[in-house]
């Protein structure tokens, strides 16, 4: 379905024009119908929050057949930078899981609050900076942080609409990483599980902090749809 489509289909008629006004401007076709398709679930959005990508499905996608064969219980997960809520959402929906969600946003929460009761699932948020240790103990770490560098080239519809604070880290995009690595093992249980998603020019830097935090440990680099690094996964032996 075409963007235009989209509008005619979702957004009352009184505010058509107005849309499709917005729409020639680049304005985010998905702020403007209020919602996207997210791993067979309805997720909400507007400017408070990063519009999901099919990336991010597949950063889920991997995690639950990861988490399938590795666990046989149910599982404690903790979801960094949970924005919509639609990675926690999704998990909760397809793994027998406890689910806690994180962000640092009043403004998100209270949307994936929102879409938490939409889907009719059940997820402990709580309001947070993830680049400090969090309560708990969990199997699984999973989190598509904020990760492009400032001065890095992003979309200029993304720059201009989306918000920032869910798009970029410091330390040329790998900040959040530094410190969830950095703290992991303090809430990680014996037998875990950590899945990033990335920056596809980040391999680099990242291999040099798992040999800092995690040289003894399994991890595996994966491609996108596009073939470029998208996502890091940390293995307990």
């Amino acid at each position: 379905m075409s963007d235009e489509e989209l509008i005619k289909k979702y957004v009352p008629l009184a505010k058509q024009e107005q849309a499709f006004r917005k729409l020639k401007k680049g304005y985010p076709v998905q702020y403007l119908i209020g919602n996207v398709e997210f791993y067979n679930s309805i997720i909400k959005v507007n400017k408070n929050v990063l519009i999901p990508r099919f990336e991010t499905e597949l950063l889920v996608e991997k995690t639950i057949n990861y988490a399938k064969k590795m666990f046989n219980k149910k599982l404690d997960i903790i979801d960094f930078g949970t924005g919509s809520g639609c990675i926690a959402i999704a998990l909760k929906k397809e793994l027998d899981a406890n689910i806690t969600a994180v962000d640092i946003s009043s403004e998100a929460l209270k949307l994936a609050q929102e879409n938490a009761i939409l889907n009719e699932v059940d997820i402990n948020f709580i309001e947070g900076d993830i680049a400090k240790k969090p309560l708990g103990k969990y199997d699984i770490i999973i989190s598509n942080p904020p990760y492009l560098s400032y001065d890095g080239f992003v979309e200029e519809k993304v720059k201009k609409y989306e918000p920032h604070l869910a798009l970029f880290a410091a330390d040329d995009g790998i900040y959040f990483y530094k410190k969830i690595l950095a703290y992991s093992k303090d809430i990680l249980k014996e037998k875990f599980l950590i899945a990033f998603e990335i920056g596809s020019d980040e391999k680099e830097s990242l291999t040099k902090l798992l040999e800092e935090h995690y040289p003894n440990y399994k991890y595996e680099f994966q491609k996108d749809f596009h073939n470029l690094d998208r996502y890091l996964f940390i293995f307990s032996e």
